[in-house]
């Protein structure tokens, strides 16, 4: 339970889809095609597409500066963060990372993922990095007792702390739920609050990051991440419209990281 077998070259493209749908009124939902990139960075993958850059200028790029804390290479932040609470070394034989890349110099990621896994590719725990659209960020450490492997089959739980949509209070819990495959990734959180909140899913096929690859997403959705900037927005106007009650931005909280 919990193996995957992803590209040894350790670069894929997710080409997928994210649903969205409010508990509660004013009812709203919605579904839209989107595109991930899957980095391994524990060992660091090798080129598939000069594309696709990782800590260099390119037309996609994956950055240390829009992961992590400010000055410090992403990959050593989510060692320090996963280690401090308590993911023993063995679990992290390979680190992965699921964003949108950065994408002709623009960026927004609502949500990444970063995958620890064992040295027989279970995934003993998932950072779950999230952005808010002002510009606060906040990881949910999502493991078993134990650390145990992870699997479709397991729901687990954090507590919200973090202000994501101002139609949406800071309170409640996440239930998060991985089903890791090697040919596809599907992903839920579900936000509860007392007969409210959302759900809201990921789920997609993996493919080699090759150039041909690269390019159809690139021309699928040309504007990449803009155009998610854009959606999140687009969304926000409709809530207002049907009279859903806007909540002002709340203190970020301190820690970078809960579990």
């Amino acid at each position: 339970m919990g193996i995957t077998d992803w590209p040894e070259s350790g670069m894929a493209v997710l080409s997928g889809s994210t649903y969205h749908a409010r508990r509660g009124g004013p009812v709203n939902s919605f579904c839209y095609r989107l595109d991930y990139v899957l980095c391994r960075l524990r060992p660091a993958a090798t080129s598939t597409s000069p594309l696709l850059r990782r800590s260099r200028p390119g037309l996609l790029t994956v950055l240390d500066r829009d992961h992590g804390s400010s000055g410090q290479a992403m990959l050593d932040w989510a060692l320090d963060h996963a280690r401090a609470h308590g993911l023993p070394e063995g679990a992290a034989a390979e680190v992965w990372l699921l964003t949108q890349p950065r994408s002709l110099g623009f960026l927004f990621n609502p949500v990444s993922f970063w995958f620890f896994r064992d040295a027989t590719g279970a995934v003993r725990a998932v950072l779950a990095e999230v952005n808010n659209t002002f510009g606060d960020r906040h990881s949910y450490l999502c493991a078993l007792p134990g650390f145990g492997a992870i699997s479709g089959e397991h729901a687990i739980e954090a507590q919200k702390v973090f202000h994501v949509s101002p139609f949406q209070q800071v309170s409640g819990t996440y239930e998060f739920t991985f089903d890791l495959q090697p040919s596809q990734i599907s992903i839920a959180i579900d936000h509860q609050r007392q007969g409210q909140g959302v759900i809201a899913t990921l789920a997609g096929q993996l493919r080699p990051a090759t150039t041909q690859n690269l390019l159809k997403m690139m021309l699928r959705r040309p504007l990449g991440a803009l155009r998610v900037y854009g959606l999140i927005h687009w969304q926000a106007i409709k809530l207002k419209l049907k009279g859903a009650p806007y909540r002002v931005r709340p203190q970020a909280p301190t820690e970078e990281v809960s579990r």
